[in-house]
């Protein structure tokens, strides 16, 4: 049986499937945000204890999302898929009805795992898709990391003023299951498999070398960035990486292909992805943190909650709408070129609230370019570093990929934080000048986000979908170059 058979499932029906998976996932990381000061009271918590509720998200994101990746690549990503699924159910089903702080973290930690649902998704689309659809599934699917979060942020408030924090998770947990139940009738198992084994020893040092590195980063604002204790944990995770590659490259049976990680196509898409992710996630940290200040202040707009989440919508539906455009653009002009006018949108909105910040509509106009320049972005970032590597290496390298977007929104999201806790004024409230100093920061990010999207090959982005299962598939020369 082939991908083309008439038995199987229409793509744009695979792709809604896929699309209401990863939009879960999406929301999920974000929809804490706003609601953690009410969590903090419900929760009998401070600060530090309800962090471990981003923490331990990003954690286990960073980790499940790779590992997960590479699984589906041996085992077969629509049944990696369905399990995905089903831990992120059963992770949000435990937040949703728990109110303990250890059991919220710990399912926190179960919800992240899940991250495997984005390169499980693209490899599905690769293997599944007419070559017309592939650069379309695929960039939409991108995008909905992006939609998704501001989704969450908009909703979040709402939610919570209306309802209970318990909601944050009953409404995502619906549409987890749906996306379960139906991934499970309607997407074709890919025919395309890696043989092999896991190599649990590179897994576990993977494990503890990533999760060092950002339990360091997540824990600066209360360490600092050059206390010792951060400087340690850095050290000893990057210590732990360091023998985790020398383990990949000597085995026979690598959990993440190093060969694979020099190819150029590859680490300049994935430099680009960890530079896109500092910006992006600092800026659903800072918007509506900046916006619910009183105008006392005399920089804050005074929002509340739910109008606070309002001012990132232009910026949700710039996503989306660019989302379902990913394959004319990738079509016309080519992923290469829409990653660097994405980059230069979402450069120019960071840039805008730089210079001036005093006034709502600025915020919105901001959030408008950010809309499109994430929107862009994404969509082109899941493509390239699909088109940079063979079909049998499509979980692992898209998991590679989401991951550094993750690990680029922790640095970016902790800087913001250090910034703002750094410039608190005797009313307790913080100064204009630590939300400046983030977006000058997210700025500087954008800026060598655009030097590493030159550096991605030129033929690499052109608009040549990647060839489908039964066709000569390999690395692209361009990728190689």
């Amino acid at each position: 049986m082939t991908a083309a058979g008439p038995e199987r499932t229409h793509p744009n029906v695979t792709l809604a499937v896929l699309a209401l998976g990863g939009l879960s996932y999406a929301v999920l990381s974000s929809m804490v945000v706003p609601a953690l000061p009410t969590m903090m009271r419900e929760l009998n918590t401070n600060e530090t204890g309800v962090t471990w509720l981003l923490t331990g998200y990003l954690l286990a994101a960073s980790v499940g999302t790779a590992i997960l990746g590479r699984l589906g690549d041996m085992y077969g990503k629509e049944r990696l898929l369905l399990w995905t699924l089903v831990i992120l159910a059963c992770g949000t089903f435990l937040s949703a009805v728990t109110s303990t702080l250890a059991l919220q973290i710990v399912a926190r930690f179960i919800q992240g795992a899940a991250g495997g649902i984005f390169p499980l998704a693209f490899g599905i689309v690769r293997d599944e898709f007419p070559r017309e659809k592939v650069a379309g599934g695929i960039g939409l699917l991108s995008a909905i990391l992006g939609v998704g979060g501001g989704v969450g942020i908009v909703l979040s408030g709402v939610i919570v003023e209306n309802l209970n924090y318990h909601w944050l998770f009953w409404i995502p947990l619906a549409t987890t299951v749906t996306a379960a139940v139906l991934t499970w009738r309607l997407v074709p198992e890919s025919p395309v498999r890696t043989p092999g084994k896991v190599n649990w020893l590179a897994a576990a040092l993977m494990t503890i070398g990533v999760s060092a590195v950002l339990l360091a980063v997540s824990e600066t604002t209360v360490w600092g960035w050059g206390g010792a204790r951060t400087l340690l944990l850095a050290a000893f995770g990057v210590a732990v990486i360091v023998a985790w590659i020398a383990v990949e490259v000597h085995s026979k049976t690598p959990l993440i292909d190093m060969t694979m990680m020099r190819i150029r196509g590859v680490w300049t898409t994935n430099a680009a992805a960890f530079l896109l992710g500092g910006g992006m996630y600092a800026s659903f940290i800072v918007f509506p943190q900046f916006a619910q200040l009183p105008t006392s202040t005399g920089f804050g707009f005074g929002a509340s909650v739910i109008v606070s989440g309002l001012y990132l919508l232009p910026a949700t539906v710039g996503m989306a709408l660019l989302g379902i455009s990913a394959g004319r653009i990738s079509a016309r002009f080519g992923s290469r070129w829409a990653l660097l006018t994405g980059t230069a949108f979402t450069f120019a909105s960071f840039l805008l609230l730089a210079l001036a910040h005093s006034h709502p509509w600025q915020m919105l106009a901001s959030a408008t370019l950010l809309g499109v320049g994430i929107g862009l972005s994404f969509a082109a970032l899941g493509n390239l570093i699909v088109q940079a590597v063979p079909p049998e290496q499509t979980g692992v390298a898209s998991g590679v990929n989401t991951v550094m977007r993750t690990l680029g929104g922790a640095v970016g999201g902790q800087l913001s934080a250090t910034f703002i806790a750094s410039n608190v004024a005797a009313s307790g409230f913080p100064t204009v000048t630590g939300f400046t100093e983030s977006y000058w920061m997210a700025t500087a990010f954008l800026a060598l986000c655009f030097g590493a999207g030159l550096l991605v090959p030129k033929a690499l982005g052109r608009a040549t979908p990647p060839a489908p299962p039964g066709e000569a598939a390999g690395v692209p020369e361009a990728a190689a170059a």
